[in-house]
């Protein structure tokens, strides 16, 4: 590489929780710049996923819902294209630690955007609890991934 790797940036943790891991998550879901509106979906998403579940009598608490349901969606292996020869084959990897927090957090919001619930605080709390269960969209996207990388083992010694 001709330049120098950047300097990794630190994140201050959020408000309420103290958590950088919510800010990761808060900074992915803003748009335009609005960052006190995406805090606002994130706290609410979570009373929701606090107020579904702990219908029960006891109380659930909704951040760790939320992590349960991340650690649902990250994935552990992927596959990159890799050009030998002719061919271009999909060869299967392991995800780096911060690109699978970082995959795991798009995917669950590209997701939770495309739920047909009527508030963006309704669909991501749809979609944290149903990751949370082990079911979804974007558990779905992560059993591919996998699958994919299952399906192309055969590949896996045109590692980098």
């Amino acid at each position: 590489m001709r330049k120098a790797k950047p300097k990794k940036r630190y994140l201050l943790p959020d408000p309420k929780f103290g958590d950088v891991m919510v800010t990761r998550f808060v900074n992915n879901l803003m748009e335009r710049g609005k960052k006190s509106l995406a805090y606002q979906i994130f706290y609410g998403a979570l009373e929701q996923v606090e107020q579904r579940l702990g219908k029960g009598g006891e109380p659930v608490n909704g951040l760790e819902v939320w992590r349960k349901a991340l650690n649902n969606v990250m994935p552990s292996v992927e596959v990159r294209s890799r050009r030998v020869g002719g061919a271009t084959f999909q060869v299967p990897t392991e995800v780096r630690p911060d690109r699978r927090i970082s995959l795991g957090i798009k995917w669950m919001i590209r997701y939770a955007r495309s739920r047909n619930e009527k508030t963006m605080t309704d669909r991501l709390a749809g979609e944290i609890i149903s990751a949370s269960k082990g079911e979804g969209a974007a558990v779905k996207k992560k059993d591919d991934t996998h699958r994919m990388a299952e399906a192309n083992k055969a590949f896996s010694h045109f590692r980098f």
